[in-house]
């Protein structure tokens, strides 16, 4: 294992079907003014919103609503709620909901006191922030995006049409998230299967970089596996508890930088599949899942000896007689395979793309150099097209 890191995620999770009733407890830690923060009207249906609104009143605590949080969050929306912190000089900021809540509480947390356009300085130039930060802690309601143990924080600019991710520091990681898996079951399946990919992108992100043996990798393998089983059983019966809380919790060890430790990382189909989701206003996950496998066509034969242990460790390639090529051609066969069985699109063209947004896509691409191959722009226009 190579490489200097340090580790460190001051995170605290309360996980299971009774950790709702820890809320009380923490929420003793902080001020009067909680500032709600939730999407649609699905945690009202639930019952969950009833819940909560009951414990904070228990607590004698101020609700401010925000609501209306949409599945990818504008910067729009971030300055409305920076406004509403800051107007009622909020002292926690509370998530309800799935990933695009957490991310949406985080931006907020960092821009309610900043004096610059946060959209520019957290997003388009990456500085950090310098002003007073809001505390954010999160109940999550969809398993996927890990945005419940890290620092980071997706946001759409529709007029720019770009979607960008900004990774911030400890500061802004929540301070404690509520993890129940029984919260998880009211998702439509569409939504679901999105985010059973996102989580098992994510540890491919991580994963297909570096040539060392690695620790995280053996890690990486683990945590694929146990997605693969677990989300076969919740297609089949989404109300399986055992498989719902193996992919909440492998949602959130895939991304809370444990399995990033000594690796340098890729995160290219995110950036092709946040392009894609500037332009189409498509769910995440089905973003990444459309890009995917062009994408790793693409680059196999520069991380050849990775994707013929991807192949064997996580699919149960038998090698015996092939070449390391033929190998990792079965690993993306089965996995193309798992993606059709799970459901989730394989094409940009079903997501609304068409050939005429492939230059503007590209352009919204970011390029990374942690991964196999560093792509120029002919070859993300390459893939995208592959992607159609």
């Amino acid at each position: 294992m190579l490489g200097n890191f340090s580790y460190h995620n001051p995170t605290k999770l309360y996980f299971g079907d009774d950790s709702l009733k820890y809320l009380r407890e923490e929420l003793s830690n902080y001020g009067k003014n909680i500032q709600l923060i939730y999407g649609g009207g699905s945690i009202k249906r639930s019952g969950l919103y009833d819940e909560i609104v009951a414990v904070l009143k228990e607590c004698g605590k101020t609700i401010i609503a925000d609501a209306g949080v949409m599945p990818n969050p504008t910067s729009e929306k971030l300055v409305e709620g920076a406004k509403l912190a800051r107007e009622n000089k909020v002292d926690l900021l509370l998530a309800v909901g799935g990933g695009s809540c957490c991310d949406y509480a985080k931006a907020v947390s960092v821009s309610a006191y900043c004096d610059d356009d946060p959209w520019e300085k957290y997003y388009i130039r990456f500085e950090e922030p310098d002003c007073e930060i809001i505390p954010v802690a999160c109940v999550l309601t969809m398993a996927g995006t890990g945005s419940e143990m890290n620092g980071g924080s997706v946001i759409t600019n529709h007029s720019q049409k770009l979607k960008i991710g900004h990774v911030f520091g400890d500061e802004v990681m929540p301070k404690f998230s509520i993890l129940n898996p029984k919260y998880t079951m009211t998702l439509p399946k569409r939504q679901m299967v999105s985010g059973i990919y996102d989580i098992f992108n994510h540890i491919c992100e991580q994963y297909f970089s570096g040539e060392d043996d690695n620790t995280s990798d053996y890690i990486a393998e683990a945590l694929m596996k146990s997605v693969v089983k677990s989300s076969l059983i919740a297609v089949d019966n989404p109300e399986d508890y055992e498989a719902r809380s193996n992919i909440m919790w492998t949602a959130t060890w895939a991304l809370n930088t444990l399995i990033s430790r000594g690796k340098e990382t890729d995160w290219m189909v995110h950036m092709l599949g946040q392009a894609v989701g500037a332009y189409t206003d498509a769910t995440h996950g089905m973003t990444l899942a459309a890009v995917s496998l062009p994408y790793y066509r693409h680059i196999m034969p520069y991380g050849l000896k990775k994707f013929a242990r991807f192949a064997v460790e996580v699919w149960g390639v038998n090698p015996n007689g092939k070449t390391d090529e033929q190998v990792a051609e079965e690993g993306l066969s089965a996995l193309k395979s798992w993606m059709k069985k799970l459901g989730v699109t394989l094409s940009i063209g079903e997501l609304g793309a068409d050939e005429s947004m492939i230059e503007g896509i590209a352009d919204a691409t970011i390029i990374l150099d942690g991964g196999y191959k560093v792509l120029d722009r002919d070859e993300v226009v390459a893939i995208l097209k592959e992607s159609l």
